[in-house]
């Protein structure tokens, strides 16, 4: 079993490309693992520039904008093969693609997507905040229980052979405005939040990754 993790910083790259270059680490490792073969894990970080993106089981109603209206956004729509409904991605938020083979963690894919949650509550707990689980959806929430339930970093995964790719979306300092354009994985009720506007701080995202990247590697190793 090979915990190692290696990890690969893309920048700000265009989500359509991101997730080529994802599916050829994916079906690289899938080749490798059906030969029988050693395999390796990836974490990737990234940002991308303003998209919407609708999970296989989502609702396309759930994106309140028609195309001239994206236009204007200077944003884009994409249909991906994640789980999960509609979110949207931009500059100011962390992006993060583990590309395991969870069979060199000896884990399920409920227990990684709890273990990616684990990391994350760790990692804004640095910050002062107490990040929590909502039933019934996946992600990390700030007082998921109460009228002001918002959700700070949303999850949607896709696993073949216990092989995963997409990954996580944790709001950093991102423009939250472009969340008022959809109902945010499917929810009308709850909103969304990032850890600029919770802390009142100016986030230094390089050091972000860092520690985040720490806390993924400790969780899973």
């Amino acid at each position: 079993m090979n915990k190692s993790i290696h990890y690969i910083d893309w920048g700000l790259k265009e989500y359509n490309q991101a997730w080529q270059e994802q599916e050829q680490l994916f079906k690289g490792t899938l080749e490798l693992k059906q030969q029988g073969m050693p395999t390796e894990n990836y974490l990737v970080f990234c940002e991308h520039p303003h998209v919407y993106t609708l999970g296989k089981s989502g609702d396309e109603q759930n994106l309140l904008l028609n195309y001239i209206q994206l236009q204007a956004q200077h944003a884009s729509f994409v249909h991906t093969n994640r789980g999960g409904d509609i979110t949207y991605h931009g500059p100011g938020q962390l992006v993060g693609y583990p590309i395991f083979d969870l069979a060199n963690f000896g884990m399920g894919l409920r227990q990684y997507i709890e273990t990616l949650e684990d990391a994350i509550i760790e990692f804004i707990a640095l910050y002062g905040l107490k990040g929590e689980r909502l039933d019934g959806a996946t992600g990390v929430w700030l007082d998921p229980t109460t009228p002001r339930a918002r959700k700070i970093c949303a999850i949607g995964v896709r696993s073949s052979r216990y092989v995963t790719m997409h990954g996580f979306a944790l709001n950093i300092s991102t423009d939250l405005s472009y969340f008022s354009h959809i109902n945010p994985c499917g929810f009308t009720d709850k909103g969304v939040t990032s850890l600029a506007l919770e802390t009142g701080l100016s986030i230094d995202f390089e050091i972000v990754k860092q520690q985040l990247r720490q806390l993924v590697e400790k969780k899973f190793q």
